[in-house]
């Protein structure tokens, strides 16, 4: 039996609208289930017969809560990921790996970084987006709130960009190595190359290199207009040229902390009111 997973909250509250749609564009034929009639993932998965298939479908926070909920867990049975969602950035970053369209996720569930903010702990696939990013996360979760039309996420953040962001002035400690920077959008920390809807935040970082690495970046610089014009820049990675406007690291801790509070997003999902968070691999 194949059972299709699907969260109908996704893509606007089209989740399983998009999961039937997916399924019979690729004649698969199943049973589908929503993630919120399955109070304990670990044991669903525990009660599959021999031969039986999952497929995941939705965005990046479906997957995200799926990997949070069984982190840890001993697959028996093949458990495979079909983009559905509104955001698709762990796709676009493995889709290399993909096969009739959708992708095995176990070997991607694995060795997940490990933040802790507020209080919180979670694991995340694609990335920490702290200052600009998370503050546009932040606006189009009221957006969204407040109305049903769809959110623009390039238009917040042009927004923001003129005038609405605060700019900040941050710590960013590597594997122990310190640096303070003024003047800062955003601070992030990535395990795969891509958030935002396609921002190539970390071009070189592979999330399943053998050190287990994550990558920090920090982008800084006081003009508004010379940020507005090379933003473009992060949806080819070429930002990274750009060496008086960012610095990238890459290590398996990164704690980051800004003077003022701003909003954090940990793969969509934001966290206000953060003046610090900590990425640690390998625990």
């Amino acid at each position: 039996m194949i059972y299709l997973l699907f969260n109908p909250k996704a893509n606007n509250s089209k989740g399983e609208q998009d999961a039937r749609e997916w399924a019979k564009a690729h004649q698969v034929e199943g049973e589908f289930v929503s993630l919120l009639d399955i109070r304990d993932m670990k044991g669903y998965l525990d009660g599959l017969k021999e031969g039986d298939e999952v497929i995941l479908t939705g965005g990046d926070g479906t997957v995200n809560r799926f990997a949070n909920d069984i982190y840890g867990y001993e697959f028996r049975n093949p458990v495979y990921y079909a983009k559905c969602g509104s955001g698709n950035d762990f796709w676009r970053d493995n889709e290399k790996y993909a096969k009739e369209d959708r992708l095995d996720l176990r070997p991607f569930l694995k060795n997940l970084p490990l933040v802790t903010v507020n209080g919180i702990q979670r694991r995340f696939l694609n990335g920490i987006g702290y200052g600009l990013d998370g503050e546009t996360c932040r606006v189009g979760d009221v957006q969204r709130a407040t109305s049903d039309k769809p959110v623009n996420y390039s238009g917040i953040a042009i927004k923001l960009l003129l005038g609405g962001y605060k700019l900040n002035k941050a710590t960013v400690t590597v594997d122990g190595v310190t640096a303070k920077y003024e003047n800062v959008w955003l601070a992030s920390t990535m395990k795969g190359r891509f958030y935002g809807g396609g921002l190539m935040v970390a071009p070189d970082q592979d999330r399943l290199n053998e050190e287990g690495t994550v990558t920090s970046v920090t982008i800084y610089k006081k003009s508004r207009l010379i940020t507005l014009m090379r933003f473009p820049s992060l949806n080819k990675g070429e930002h990274v040229k750009k060496k008086d406007w960012i610095t990238v690291k890459t290590g398996k801790k990164v704690t980051v902390s800004f003077e003022e509070p701003c909003a954090l997003q940990i793969d969509g999902d934001v966290v206000e009111n953060v003046l610090t968070y900590t990425v640690e691999t390998g625990v």
